[in-house]
């Protein structure tokens, strides 16, 4: 079994090859997490470099997405079954007051591509949501994600209130969304800003090694 093939599927977002061919590595024998690794991780990760460089948009990266999660649908069971823990934690949402989640929705896609297990909130989430859910689930990382303006500041609560509650260094900060800046970022303490999916991927992989 190639597992080249599969990977090739996510990439070109071939949903049904996708499972069918994680289906036929199950039954080859691969161990899920080499599965996990070699074909469905490998194949994000390359869509995430091609969406960096302009070779492909959302509409592409959404697909190649939803093609990995089909095969995730298969091999989640067994990963738990073999003790294979998720490389983190991350709580992703849209912040209080805003009801855009397609950009947030592409993020947490892509960072459950990349091998992370992700608490996705929804949209209008306040900060002692997010909050609450990172000190329960014993997420590492916190996502926020903002379209209007007038929500950015929300992002500012929920970072403040992680200070308050002293889980400000435990738990880091992405921020991202159309009206959202690296100076903006830094204004309200965030940990970093994500301008695209594939930078927070990248940002939430570095979070995890510096651990």
């Amino acid at each position: 079994m190639d597992l080249n093939r599969l990977k090739q599927a996510v990439i070109a977002g071939d949903m049904a090859g996708a499972r069918k061919l994680t289906e036929q590595a199950i039954e080859a024998g691969i161990e899920p997490g080499v599965i996990l690794d070699e074909a469905l991780v490998a194949g994000m990760d390359e869509v995430g470099e091609l969406f960096k460089a302009n070779e492909v948009y959302v509409p592409e990266v959404l697909l190649a997405a939803k093609s990995m999660q089909q095969a995730m649908q298969l091999l989640k069971p067994l990963l738990v079954k073999d003790g294979i823990e998720p490389k983190g934690k991350i709580v992703v949402g849209t912040v209080r007051g805003d009801l855009h989640d397609i950009g947030k929705n592409l993020v947490a896609m892509m960072l459950e591509g990349a091998g992370f297990e992700i608490i996705d909130l929804g949209n209008d989430v306040p900060p002692e949501r997010f909050v609450k859910a990172a000190a329960e689930q014993g997420a590492t990382i916190i996502g926020m994600s903002a379209l209007l303006t007038t929500t950015m500041y929300a992002m500012k609560e929920t970072i403040d209130l992680l200070k308050a509650e002293g889980l400000d260094g435990k738990v880091k900060t992405m921020v991202g969304g159309a009206p959202v800046t690296q100076a903006f970022a830094d204004e309200i303490g965030a940990s970093a800003y994500g301008d695209d999916a594939a930078t927070a991927v990248d940002l939430a992989k570095r979070f995890m090694a510096e651990q």
